[in-house]
């Protein structure tokens, strides 16, 4: 994919420091734009530009040194003299953020948490690297243009293309929500091999031109499989840096519980979603807490736990879809930055959260060689440790859910009365 590169040469005017100076102009498709805090030192040719008062000059090519000011790229362009910017001097080192489905409804409400700074913090500028398809690249463009006409500074590139060796370089994020959905009588082994082959690709793709930490996070459905496939790709990658979402399900399954237990959801912790992102998976109440008290001491129905809790979260995407007629986009962004913040943000003492992650070397007998979702904390690097301090608990847990892990028939050996739907 060609990039086309515009280097903007601006008349200088004087702003107060809040002001910004524009430049919009159209380019061919695959664009780029990009935003002045990155320095480029290799000479190549560029398309030169200048700005005046009344018109813009048409474009020669040139060789020229690199300047100060970095280039221009894409559909529109927005340069700022970050010297004159006192606001910027605490600002961290620039992010690269690929994001693929990059048109798509989950997207159109990701994107601009990301940008706005709600996500990576106030002083955390970002690049934003947008993949699509050949069909979504009017769209994309829509969506650069939205993003540029937002004014967010600390966003300062936007990159769009069909190529994911293009779009993945550098990326030290990837979230990877484009999927085929299933459709009307497609089976699932051909859902599962099509998407497969999108995430092979795309794992591929990582693992030549990525940061060689970069953290993913697989949205795109069948999530734990997808995330397995892209993982096996990218060997070069440390394989628990795949991460497959359900914080969604962790989100609904918190809902449910405060509900019911008439509190607000933020006295619900150390809630954790076992296994799938399906309907088999299993949200876990006995571990959970709410106000620090264990669910089951302060929810007193325990047939309401044990049958409609469970089933409730897991069917809550397919009854949103019959009310509403789409699927949960916007709740789906939401713990797409629930699940980057947990990994940035050091865990409160004796919390955990959940993740789809690569099982070899857990400490619950689960079956290695697959994603699966289980307790983590982390300390705010980006990394993870699977919680153990629960191990016999959910070790306990785990044999009542064999049937939905592919490990033959659950056998329960709980404490108490708390059979779970499915249980042998």
């Amino acid at each position: 994919m060609a990039v086309a590169e515009l280097n903007s040469a601006f008349t200088k005017t004087h702003f107060h420091s809040s002001q910004l100076s524009f430049l919009s102009r159209s380019v061919p498709k695959h664009q780029h734009c990009d935003f002045p805090t990155l320095h480029r030192t290799q000479q190549h040719a560029r398309i030169s530009c200048s700005v005046t008062q009344n018109q813009v000059q048409a474009p020669a090519v040139q060789i020229q040194e690199p300047k100060s000011k970095s280039d221009c790229y894409g559909v529109f362009c927005l340069t700022y003299d970050l010297k004159a910017e006192e606001e910027t001097k605490s600002w961290k080192k620039l992010i690269n953020i690929a994001v693929s489905g990059a048109a798509g409804m989950i997207s159109n409400h990701l994107l601009f948490k990301l940008a706005s700074g709600e996500v990576f913090g106030p002083d955390q500028p970002i690049a934003l690297k947008l993949l699509g398809s050949e069909r979504s690249l009017q769209a994309l463009e829509g969506v650069a243009m939205e993003l540029e006409d937002s004014l967010f500074p600390l966003l300062r590139e936007v990159s769009i293309g069909i190529d994911p060796y293009e779009v993945f370089q550098d990326a030290e994020w990837a979230l990877l929500i484009g999927a085929k959905p299933r459709g009307p009588g497609m089976e699932r082994a051909d859902l599962l091999d099509i998407n497969g082959q999108i995430f092979a690709e795309q794992g591929r793709a990582l693992n030549a031109v990525a940061s060689r930490n970069v953290k993913v996070i697989v949205v795109g459905n069948p999530c734990n499989t997808n995330a397995l496939i892209c993982m096996k790709n990218a060997p070069n990658i440390p394989a628990k840096n795949f991460h497959a979402l359900t914080r969604l399900d962790e989100n609904r399954a918190k809902c449910q519980l405060a509900l019911k237990a008439g509190v607000f959801y933020d006295k619900v912790s150390n809630v954790t979603i076992w296994g799938n992102h399906s309907t088999t998976q299993v949200p876990d109440f006995l571990n959970a807490k709410i106000d620090g008290m264990p669910v089951i001491d302060v929810i007193k129905d325990r047939k309401w736990l044990e049958e409609e809790f469970t089933e409730k979260v897991q069917k809550r995407g397919g009854v949103l879809i019959q009310k509403w007629g789409r699927s949960s986009a916007a709740s789906t962004a939401v713990s797409i930055v629930d699940a980057i913040r947990a990994l940035i943000t050091p865990t409160p003492k004796g919390d955990w959260f959940s993740t789809g992650v690569y099982t070899d070397g857990n400490p619950y007998g689960i079956a290695e060689g697959i994603v699966f979702s289980m307790p983590c904390r982390s300390n705010g690097d980006g990394d993870y440790v699977l919680v153990k301090d629960t191990e016999a608990e959910l070790l306990a847990e785990k044999r009542c859910v064999a049937h939905l892990t592919g490990e033959g028939i659950a056998v329960c050996d709980l404490p108490g009365d708390t059979m779970l739907p499915g249980e042998m």
